[in-house]
């Protein structure tokens, strides 16, 4: 697993190596990492999932070998915001 910056300085690493069980899903994975690193437990509920280079829900479940990417909004955003409304395009 890669950490973002804010939390790869907080845990002291980039990368860490986190043996989760059968049918894990990102959710499962974010419990453990805080249980092994409570040092960015906090950072962890508004970390932004990213599996095999693609945003996760956190109900997605994890196989073998997925390296997940955490990372933290910088600007901007942040996660389960709602969408702005689309206004109507120009006719």
């Amino acid at each position: 697993m890669r950490l973002g910056a804010g939390l790869a300085t907080a845990a002291g690493t980039r990368r860490l190596s986190v043996a989760l069980p059968d049918g894990a899903t990102v959710d499962t994975l974010l419990d453990r990492l805080g249980e092994l690193e409570p040092e960015i437990a906090a950072g962890l509920g508004s970390a932004l999932p990213v599996v095999r280079g693609t945003h996760a829900g956190h109900e997605q479940e994890l196989s073998d070998g997925d390296e997940v990417a955490l990372l933290i909004p910088v600007a901007g955003g942040g996660a389960g915001r709602a969408q702005p409304e689309r206004r109507q395009s120009w006719q």
